[in-house]
């Protein structure tokens, strides 16, 4: 099989040599509602920068409405109410990007963002507000911040509401704002959250035609942050049990989020969304399947249907990464190995030691179906034992629409910020 793969790989990759060379990915994704970009892990410079380029390609020439990452919501409206000019809080993008302060504070507080925020910026300030670009957190965690936003909202709204958010926060402070511990009590003592979260979710939920919107998105801004309440509840509680569900219920909420952002956004609404590839890679090409995982990118998939989601795969043979050698820690600055023998890097760097773009077509498909050991870093990587827990079997023509293969990589420039370790 490997001499036939790379062959075809030689065969049907494109080399890039600048950004000039993803005009053919470009053309492909124009009827995309989704365009979904990965990273084969949070702290490669490369895959922000490809990333940002193509994401204003695609906003210039394709319309897209928005983009949504794999981050906080509360954090990441910092970035939507400076680019859309809703507030003079901070000067520039370095300043707002300082409002990453959750643990890993690199993943969006790098010095390789700092200019996509600021084109965003100049991009919005040309146009009328209801043709204006958001950036907006699709993730779960921000259970805590979340409900402090809910709270200030109903303040400041005059809310008959506010007891009840209170009620579901005072229901959290035991807990320190720790996660684990809340999980721990939640699952092995029923000492849980999960009414109060509920009937505020409800509440919001009935009454949202209610609300007044004292500032710009206000109501989107109150709606997700009580969807993040409640899913983040039920995750914290089920992932002290259950690795499988706890991570369908992250991936799950991501896409409850991504419908919530298109509803605002109207029929126009067309997104980009920036994930690691094991959220955006249709699941069911992997062996998440076998266990039964979901990820975000099946979900579109199925909800949308095939020809509305385009998804393209990162990845790269060697270079150097940011990551940390267990969670919550400071991050290093760590050597990437060249990728294991017989791995899907491994034959993309025996078809040419060059960067390069392959699309999957009905053309070529079928001389990537079969299973390949595909590389994922996380947030917590350990080079020296990659071999045995870095490599998802996938099959790659159905995984992704696309793949970018950068041959070797430099690590992300964290800026400094205030860090909490939640």
């Amino acid at each position: 099989m490997s001499q036939n793969l790379v062959e075809s790989i030689k065969k049907d990759a494109l080399q890039l040599k600048d950004i000039n060379d993803y005009k053919p990915l470009i053309n492909q994704v124009s009827e995309a509602k989704f365009v979904l970009l990965g990273e084969s892990s949070h702290g490669t410079s490369e895959y922000y920068k490809i990333r940002a380029e193509l994401s204003k390609k695609l906003i210039q020439e394709n319309g897209y409405t928005y983009i949504a990452v794999e981050g906080d919501w509360p954090a990441c409206q910092h970035i939507n109410r400076y680019i859309k000019s809703y507030d003079n809080r901070y000067e520039n993008a370095r300043e707002a990007l300082t409002a990453f302060g959750r643990w890993p504070t690199w993943m969006w507080a790098n010095e390789e963002l700092i200019d996509l925020v600021e084109w965003l910026k100049s991009y919005n300030q040309e146009r009328p507000k209801e043709e204006q670009v958001g950036f907006y957190g699709i993730d779960v965690y921000s259970l805590w911040e979340s409900m402090e936003e809910i709270i200030k909202y109903l303040e400041e709204t005059n809310s008959p509401d506010l007891e009840t958010a209170k009620k579901a926060f005072a229901c959290f402070e035991p807990f320190n704002r720790d996660p684990q511990l809340y999980g721990v009590s939640g699952s092995f003592y029923s000492e849980d959250c999960k009414d109060e979260v509920v009937e505020l979710l409800t509440k919001i939920t009935l009454d949202k035609k209610k609300y007044t919107s004292y500032y710009e998105e206000g109501k989107l801004n109150l709606e997700v942050n009580a969807i993040v309440t409640a899913n983040a509840e039920n995750y914290y509680r089920t992932m002290v049990t259950d690795d499988t569900e706890s991570w369908n219920i992250r991936d799950r909420h991501m896409v409850e989020v991504l419908n919530r952002i298109n509803s605002y956004y109207g029929e126009k609404a067309k997104g980009i969304i920036w994930e690691h590839n094991t959220h955006v890679g249709d699941a069911r090409a992997t062996d998440m399947a076998e266990v039964g995982m979901v990820n975000v990118g099946q979900l579109l998939r199925e909800q949308n249907g095939d020809k509305k989601v385009f998804i393209v795969g990162f990845g790269t043979h060697r270079g150097t990464v940011i990551a940390a050698d267990e969670w919550g820690v400071d991050f290093e600055r760590m050597i990437v190995p060249p990728a294991q023998e017989g791995s899907w890097e491994d034959m993309m760097h025996k078809a040419g030691p060059h960067d390069k773009l392959l699309i999957f077509d009905k053309n070529n498909r079928d001389s990537y179906s079969d299973r390949i050991g595909h590389r994922a870093i996380g947030v917590v990587y350990n080079p020296r034992y990659e071999q045995y827990g870095n490599y998802v079997p996938s099959i790659m023509s159905e995984r992704y629409n696309a793949f970018i293969y950068i041959n070797n990589t430099n690590a992300l420039l964290p800026l400094e910020v205030e860090r909490v370790l939640l």
